[in-house]
């Protein structure tokens, strides 16, 4: 069983930066590819980024390409969601999710895919 727990969300103005991480428990976090999503209420998941087990592969949803930037570390057991020139558009709580793979360059971007996630870390963009 991995646990994920999420922190660095917070109130930021439109333009400004946030950085969120995932500290992830259990020794097998690199077979983990570890995903970041967001919610607003009302409205359903939405995927934001990925990364795979290796580091070396991430894919983005089209509307933050660019702006935000996904990474991890292994040694660490921590996933991080740079995000910059934000928006008040970006404002949701923010999960984190990961899922075991042998694959280590895969990456998935479905949230069916994902077998864990996080409580959630609310963004908050003001205009």
């Amino acid at each position: 069983q991995v646990q994920l727990v999420e922190s660095g969300g917070g109130l930021v103005q439109a333009g400004g930066s946030l950085r969120l991480s995932c500290a992830a428990s259990g020794r097998t976090f690199s077979s983990h590819a570890m995903g970041w999503f967001r919610q607003v209420p009302g409205k359903e998941r939405e995927f934001v980024a990925a990364i795979s087990g290796s580091g070396g592969s991430t894919y983005y949803a089209v509307s933050v390409k660019g702006r935000f930037t996904i990474s991890r570390d292994n040694a660490k057991n921590t996933v991080y969601l740079q995000m910059n020139s934000l928006k008040p558009e970006d404002t949701a709580v923010y999960y984190c999710a990961g899922r075991y793979t042998t694959e280590s360059r895969n990456y998935y971007i479905s949230e069916s895919a994902y077998d864990y996630w996080g409580q959630g870390t609310q963004v908050t963009v003001s205009s």
